[in-house]
This record gives C-alpha cells, sequence and structure tokens, in this order.
C-alpha cells in the first residue's frame, strides 16, 4: 500500500530557449522531491514570483509536460502507467485541473453545462443524460450554483467568479482524488478571491480532495493551506507544513515573500520589488538566491546549498542550517 498520495521524486524540467546555436538552456524545475500523505486530505500550495517554476511544476503533474527525469506517483502508481490509451480515462478520473481564466477554458460557442455533461458521460461517471443530470445539479449546488442558473447559458453570460465556480464544478464531477488548481484567482475581482479558496477548504473536507494551490498570491496562501512549497529559480527552497513555516520562515527568500504581505496595523510603506527573470540565475553554480540574500558567503555562490531537515517534515535548501557558518 502506497505510504503517500502524492509523491514526487528528483523532478526535474529543462527548457532550451534562443537558438540551437547560441541559445540556453534553463532547468525550470531543478531536482524537486515533495512527499504529500494520503492518511489526510490536504492543500498544498506553491508559491513564488513569476519564472519560480511553479506552473512548469503542475503541468507535469497533470501531464501535460514530460520531465526530463525524475518520477511523480499518485497513489503509488507512477504517471508513466497513464501514458498508456487504456488507463488515461483512468487518470482524468483521479487529476483534475482548474486553469487560471476560466474564459479560456470555455468555448463561447458552446453553453457550459455542454462540457459538464461531457465530462459525466465521457468519464462512465453517469450511464444516461439524466443521470448526468442529477448528479451535475448536486456538484452545482455544493459550488454554490444551481441548475437552473447555469443550463443553456454560455460563458459570457457569467461573471469571472461564477465561471471559476463551474470551472471547479467540472472538475469536481469525477470525485478526484487530486485537483491541480494554477492560479485560480488570479483572474478573479480582489474582493471575491477569498470566496473561492474558501471553497476549497469546504471542499477538501466534503469530497475528500487533495488541491495542489499554485499561486503567487501569498495572502490567500497563508490562509488556505496545510503545507506549503517555496520555489525559486526552479529550486524548492523550502517545505513543510504551513504553520510552521509561516510562523518560522527559515529561507531568506521565503521572508522576503511572508514580508511582502500588507498587514493590518502596520503603515505599508516600502515595496518589495522583485526582478524579471534572469537566466544567469537559473545556471548559477551556487545557490540560485545567492545574489539577493543578504546572509550569502563565499560557500553560497560557489556551491549548491544541501536539503536540510529543521522538524519533521520542514525542509530547506540553504546553508545557514548545515552547519555552515552564515
Amino acid at each position: 500500500m502506497a505510504d503517500y498520495m502524492l509523491e514526487i521524486k528528483n523532478l526535474t524540467r529543462r527548457f532550451k530557449i534562443g537558438g540551437m546555436i547560441l541559445g540556453k538552456s534553463i532547468l525550470a524545475v531543478d531536482d524537486v522531491s515533495i512527499s504529500l500523505p494520503k492518511d489526510k486530505t490536504w492543500i498544498m500550495s506553491v508559491v513564488g514570483e513569476s519564472g519560480s517554476g511553479k506552473t512548469t511544476l503542475a503541468r507535469m503533474i497533470l501531464k501535460l509536460l514530460e520531465p526530463s527525469s525524475g518520477k511523480i506517483f499518485i497513489d503509488g502508481i507512477p504517471l508513466s502507467y497513464y501514458s498508456k490509451k487504456d488507463h488515461r480515462k483512468e487518470f482524468y478520473k483521479k487529476v483534475q485541473p482548474i486553469f487560471q481564466n476560466p474564459f479560456s477554458t470555455f468555448s463561447m460557442r458552446k453553453t457550459v453545462d455542454t462540457y459538464l455533461y461531457e465530462t459525466a458521460l465521457n468519464l462512465d461517471i453517469a450511464r444516461t443524460r439524466d443521470e448526468a443530470t442529477e448528479h451535475i445539479r448536486d456538484i452545482l449546488h455544493s459550488v454554490g450554483l444551481e441548475f437552473e442558473q447555469v443550463t443553456g447559458k454560455y460563458p459570457n453570460q457569467f461573471s469571472g467568479g461564477e465561471l471559476q465556480r463551474i470551472s471547479i464544478a467540472r472538475a469536481l464531477i469525477t470525485k478526484p482524488a487530486l485537483i491541480i488548481a494554477d492560479e485560480p484567482v488570479a483572474m478573479i475581482d480582489a474582493s471575491l478571491r477569498m470566496n473561492i479558496v474558501n471553497l476549497f477548504k469546504k471542499l477538501r473536507n466534503e469530497f475528500n480532495v487533495n488541491f495542489v494551490y499554485v499561486t503567487h498570491d501569498l495572502s490567500t496562501a497563508y490562509y488556505v493551506s496545510d503545507f506549503i512549497a517555496t520555489m525559486y529559480r526552479g529550486n524548492l527552497i523550502e517545505f513543510g507544513p504551513a504553520k510552521e513555516l509561516l510562523s518560522r520562515p527559515s529561507h531568506p527568500y521565503t521572508e522576503l515573500l511572508l514580508d511582502s504581505i500588507p498587514k493590518v496595523g502596520v503603515k505599508w510603506d516600502r515595496e518589495i520589488i522583485l526582478p524579471d527573470i534572469e537566466t544567469k540565475e537559473y545556471s548559477a553554480k551556487g545557490c540560485k538566491f545567492a545574489a539577493r540574500c543578504q546572509y550569502a558567503k563565499d560557500v553560497c555562490h560557489k556551491n549548491s546549498p544541501p536539503v536540510t531537515t529543521l522538524e519533521e517534515g520542514h525542509k530547506i535548501l540553504c546553508f545557514k542550517y548545515c552547519g555552515y557558518k552564515i
């Protein structure tokens, strides 16, 4: 029996950018390993700035990208098992996506309920349209919508928040074990974002479903997570239980990210500026964050830091915690 619901082992994805001769290779995801339990449901937030590799990681879990090396296991079964034609439907039942822009998820030429029926019938969740209707009705109710509000309507007849709820309902039709939500609140009005995040917490318990929540919105990640994985330039630089990591951030980059969250009662008089992607940081021999780290020493620029375990389940990629005096 598998010990982990989701297990990622030494996962790497390399991209070539530029021309064949003068182009460069970058590691968008660099030797990432994460293990998440199966004895309870959880929400793991993957956080980091643009270019950190979090969306690339999500796309590999969804089998939209193949790893350059490493493996991903769902309930102990490697994703390569689902590459066989006979097993793809089984994968779609177990793992479902929610994407950033709900308006690009649905065609403007089709009513949104068409997608709900297709998912229910094509993946053998329902045998007949009437049976599918009852199932869809229940799922829509669970995300705060009624069947009569949705049926026969086109995407442009809904707000962004409503359409994202329909996307969530579509993902729930198969009653999956895992939902990968890639920046699901980025295109939604700020006043409605917490509604979607609260919905994830409700559905985690109601449907016994796990979430990988990919976001750069630290305030929602802070609120919703059971685990947090912090990524920077392809590296997983800190991972652990959310309460532990948020109360005692150990990596300087995690500290920087948490400092960027405005706090009630604290005057916001400075701006945290995160630079654009720099190819040289991806190919750096040492710690990729060293150029921006206030604690960096010579060893940080010359050598890659090892993974160090601080507390049970709390891991960090930093020389500060492995015996070096920094």
